[in-house]
């Protein structure tokens, strides 16, 4: 692969969204290489079409192995259709969740167990890892109190069904994966104002690509 890839992962309401929105602008300015900004679930026609059947919050009755699989096969689609291609054409992809986001929520906050987790998304990726990851932390009761704060902005989802322990489980599981993967995980603190999130992000990922 010729390209980078990174991803930007966090908890519901760190602001990944947010801070990709002004983030993209900035290294489009900063940088030669062709900048893709893509997100999980989705990314590509048929994995926006998974993204719907697993968002949609009326689908409360969803299997908890389903649910991982459909995000495994999302994020098998979306790879072949849009990250892949744009990687082995040199380009600098910039995804909104990926595999980590599988391994905290479905296997650490569901109990499914992240060797399972991780084994499907292996035969999903073929191996394929980010060359940067950027982990916006935030405390789960913080990250609520956001999406709360902005829901008239905000699409409702199942996963914005969950209690606080769920959540809790998530940020828990994420902060473990960023400790035992340092090499490629970067962690932001994702409470402070979103130019100051921003600004770290960026002079993270300019470094990298400057390696």
């Amino acid at each position: 692969m010729k390209g980078t890839f990174i991803t930007i992962e966090g908890p519901d309401g760190a602001g990944k969204t947010s801070v990709i929105k002004k983030l993209i602008p900035m290294l489009v300015q900063a940088v030669q290489q062709e900048i893709v900004a893509t997100r999980e679930p989705g990314g590509s026609r048929i994995a926006e079409e998974i993204r719907e059947l697993i968002l949609n919050p009326t689908n409360t009755e969803m299997d908890i192995r389903t649910e991982a699989l459909l995000y495994a096969a999302g994020r098998r689609q979306h790879l072949v259709e849009k990250i892949i291609p744009a990687l082995k054409a040199g380009k600098v992809v910039v995804c909104d969740r990926f595999v980590d986001s599988s391994l905290a929520y479905q296997g650490v906050a569901r109990g499914i167990g992240t060797s399972e987790v991780a084994e499907i998304n292996q035969f999903a990726t073929e191996n394929l890892s980010p060359d940067l990851t950027l982990y916006l932390d935030i405390e789960a009761h913080a990250g609520l109190e956001r999406i709360n704060q902005n829901k008239n902005n905000r699409q409702f989802d199942r996963l914005d069904q969950e209690t606080l322990e769920f959540h809790e489980k998530v940020r828990s599981a994420y902060l473990t994966i960023a400790k035992e993967q340092s090499e490629r995980i970067v962690q932001i603190d994702a409470s402070q104002d979103l130019e100051t999130v921003v600004e770290q992000c960026y002079h993270v990922i300019i470094e990298k690509l400057r390696v």
